[in-house]
């Protein structure tokens, strides 16, 4: 079994636990020469490049991980403080976030509540702190919608609407529900200034002005 298959597995049947806890309680040389070659200083790889180097090695470790979100992050903050300073008076902006390694650090947090994923978690917070409302579109299914929401508060999001999936959503594809949440905010008189997510899933069929994708290393992460 995969390092990747492994930590799936264990952070589900951890959530697993803590949906059940939670609904029962109310609430990355020179060849030898006769002289020494001067040394080398070799420039970090780039964002992409480890995410290649990382999906090849089959395994993916926090630090890397981390790196390559700020990396994203790096980009979507300049945009979301432009955009927010370009906004009309009375628009009501939004971002759009994926949960599972996309907010939360769910390959990585084997605890509970589990940690944010620290990059995002600092953009979702300039947002919020002017005048951004979070919108969160997660495939997880609504079992543990309660859980979700409060390990969301705990770690610092304010949120303004959270959608999972209910029973019917289980039999549709992953991306045409999350589009479909998305039209759906939009319905509310929304504009969707980012859309922020790690998978091709959170991020295809439109509905978002700006879309900014954080790595899933070929689908290692969920």
């Amino acid at each position: 079994m995969s390092t990747g298959t492994r930590a799936r597995r264990t952070g589900l049947t951890a959530l697993a636990t803590v949906a059940v806890t939670a609904l029962a309680v109310p609430a990355g040389a020179h060849a030898a020469t006769d002289a020494p070659a001067p040394a080398r200083v070799q420039a970090p790889a780039s964002a992409p490049a480890r995410a290649a180097t990382a999906a090849a090695s089959g395994k993916v470790d926090h630090a890397t991980w981390q790196r390559d979100c700020q990396g994203v992050m790096d980009q979507a903050l300049p945009y979301i403080e432009e955009r927010i300073a370009a906004g009309a008076p009375g628009e009501k902006r939004a971002i759009v976030f994926d949960v599972d390694n996309t907010t939360l650090e769910t390959d990585f947090g084997f605890h509970w509540p589990q940690p944010a994923n620290r990059p995002v978690l600092e953009v979702a917070r300039y947002a919020q702190e002017h005048g951004v409302s979070l919108f969160f579109v997660t495939a997880r299914p609504g079992i543990i919608a309660a859980p979700t929401a409060y390990n969301l508060e705990h770690d610092g999001y304010e949120v303004d609407g959270l959608y999972v999936r209910g029973l019917l959503d289980l039999f549709k594809n992953v991306a045409d529900y999350k589009t479909a949440q998305r039209a759906g905010i939009e319905a509310k008189g929304y504009t969707i200034i980012a859309n922020i997510g790690n998978s091709a899933t959170d991020l295809s069929g439109g509905h978002a002005e700006k879309t900014f994708k954080l790595p899933d290393y070929d689908g290692q992460l969920s």
